[in-house]
């Protein structure tokens, strides 16, 4: 697997997963304006999930969460598209009061290509990823072939105990160009 120095990347368009949430205020409009805003950025949107609607993770006073995954190609190093996510969740008003809180927009990296980073600013593939059915469910939508250690993404969601709270909410809400 790569460094986290070098990203494990070189000038070719990279596949890669990102998981999109919103809690606060018109949560569609939040998940869309996130899709376009990446999407100027150097992010080719290829498959959207359908949304689910989600009871919170970890901090539990505040509202149910709108989920979907993306399936997208970039040139952008792993670090490079960090560095836009939290632009792009900067411009749409997240603020990072309190841990797993309410927020307006939260954009995380699932998976990019098969490199693994394990640093402090990023983790690919995304830490907790295989345990959330709020990551699982929708990333299941658009490629249910992703394994993780040689078991099916679907055998995965099978085991989890929260897989029941993921509700859908609405199907085709993104029309990708």
């Amino acid at each position: 697997m790569a460094s986290s120095q070098d990203d494990g990347c070189d000038d070719k368009m990279t596949d890669i997963y990102i998981s999109i949430g919103s809690n606060v205020g018109y949560r569609e409009g939040y998940l869309k304006s996130a899709l376009i805003k990446l999407a100027k950025n150097s992010v080719i949107i290829e498959k959207v999930s359908p949304i689910y609607e989600t009871e919170p993770v970890g901090y539990k006073e505040q509202g149910k969460f709108l989920n979907a995954v993306v399936q997208a190609k970039t040139e952008l190093k792993p670090h490079e598209l960090l560095k836009i996510i939290n632009t792009v969740e900067k411009e749409l008003g997240r603020e990072r009061v309190i841990r797993w809180g309410p927020r307006t927009i939260d954009i995380d990296i699932l998976l990019y290509g098969d490199v693994t980073i394990n640093d402090d600013d990023l983790k690919i593939p995304h830490e907790r990823m295989w345990e959330r059915a709020f990551v699982l469910v929708p990333l299941n939508d658009i490629d249910p072939n992703i394994t993780n250690d040689g078991v099916k993404l679907s055998r995965i969601i099978e085991m989890l105990p929260d897989k029941e709270g993921v509700k859908l909410y609405k199907m085709d809400w993104y029309k990708v160009v």
